[in-house]
């Protein structure tokens, strides 16, 4: 069988032991393994355990619904983990630029986010709630997620560590939650907002192919300052 074509793919694994593994396979050819483990053949990665390609009995490609692990050219969006809580305090939550256009911070203080982020875990039982955390070579570099599904259509919303902005993470994150909403989930249409001041926001969203479609003027009110509101829509198999 040819390994290779399930990289990247969710799988489920019967080995000869029939052990059972589900999740994204990460496929290594057998130069690569034969120098990192003194394999002599190819397999895939599977939750980190690694599974030798004459050890598989078994592989098929599933379907999966809500919060998976997801992989785009730099980043991987993968679940939040309790550890997560004390970056995004300190990353996001110290971050007096966080709330500038948001009006809320959920990292304010370590306790909010320890409480975000358990939030979030206890999510993943809901096949329409959907929280990752970007990261970089085991670095958080970021949030996304979508929220508040109804009547066919949900809400995005996305932060990017200062540190980390203007190298096209959010975009790249974006594109690939809007790809997985619409074309695995069947969520025919993904809004989101940003106060128009806010151009960084602003490019991603556009960046990422969605569509102005409602200009609310001052529909942002925000520490005692009001800022017009675009609203942008995506929809179901658009072209960019």
């Amino acid at each position: 069988m040819d390994l290779s074509k399930y990289h990247g793919k969710h799988v489920r694994v019967t080995d000869k032991w029939n052990e059972p593994y589900t999740g994204m396979a990460k496929y290594a050819n057998a130069d690569f393994l034969g120098c990192e483990f003194g394999g002599e053949e190819d397999g895939i990665f599977i939750e980190g355990c690694l599974i030798y390609h004459s050890q598989i009995i078994s592989i098929e490609e599933i379907g999966v619904h809500g919060t998976v692990e997801l992989w785009t050219e730099h980043l991987i969006l993968r679940r939040s983990r309790p550890e997560d809580a004390e970056v995004l305090y300190r990353r996001f939550g110290t971050d007096p630029g966080m709330a500038q256009y948001s009006g809320w911070n959920p990292y304010a203080t370590l306790d909010m986010a320890q409480e975000t982020v358990n939030g979030w875990i206890q999510s993943y039982t809901d096949p329409h709630a959907y929280s990752w955390v970007m990261d970089v070579d085991d670095v958080v570099v970021g949030t996304i997620g979508a929220y508040d599904y109804e009547h066919d259509q949900i809400e995005v919303g996305f932060s990017v560590d200062r540190d980390w902005q203007g190298r096209g993470f959010a975009t790249e994150a974006l594109r690939k939650v809007l790809a997985y909403l619409t074309e695995n989930e069947g969520i025919p249409s993904v809004t989101a907002w940003c106060a128009a001041d806010n151009t960084g926001s602003r490019r991603v969203l556009e960046k990422a192919g969605m569509k102005p479609v409602r200009h609310e003027k001052d529909g942002l009110a925000i520490d005692g300052r009001r800022y017009d509101k675009l609203i942008f829509a995506y929809h179901a198999g658009q072209e960019n």
